[in-house]
Formats: C-alpha cells, structure tokens, sequence
C-alpha cells in the first residue's frame, strides 16, 4: 500500500522551501479546509492548492525514499 499523504519534507522537496516554510504551508492549507491539527493532507487536496499535477507529485513524493536510499 502506497501512502496518500503528503509531509512538511515532500513539500520542501517540491517548491525548494526550508523545512519551517513547508510547514506553514501544510499549516495554512489546513486552516483554508477547516481540518484539525492531527488531520492528514492527501496529495490531491496539496495538488489543488498549488496547482501542482497530482501525477508529478505523486511521482516524486514516492521515489524520494528509494533516492535516498541509493545516494547513502
């Protein structure tokens, strides 16, 4: 099962934002759809918002681990 959330990390990955910036914007994203601090942002709801294809993200948050692990 592959996940469908998005972190604070793939979003710095994405946009090139520090760590703290990526927060914020998974933090302001949450308070514009009303969800609670604990809740997940799915990839989809983060595409819509940054008007990033759902594809390309998915594409990239995934490889990511496997890029990591290849480089060490």
């Amino acid at each position: 099962m592959k996940r469908v959330c998005i972190y604070p990390k793939d979003v710095s990955i994405l946009t090139g934002k520090s760590l703290a910036q990526a927060q914020r914007v998974l933090l302001n994203l949450r308070f514009i759809l009303n969800k609670r601090k604990d809740q997940y942002i799915t990839f989809e709801a983060y595409a819509d918002y940054s008007g990033i294809d759902v594809s390309l993200i998915r594409k990239i948050c995934l490889a990511v681990p496997l890029l990591a692990t290849l480089t060490c």
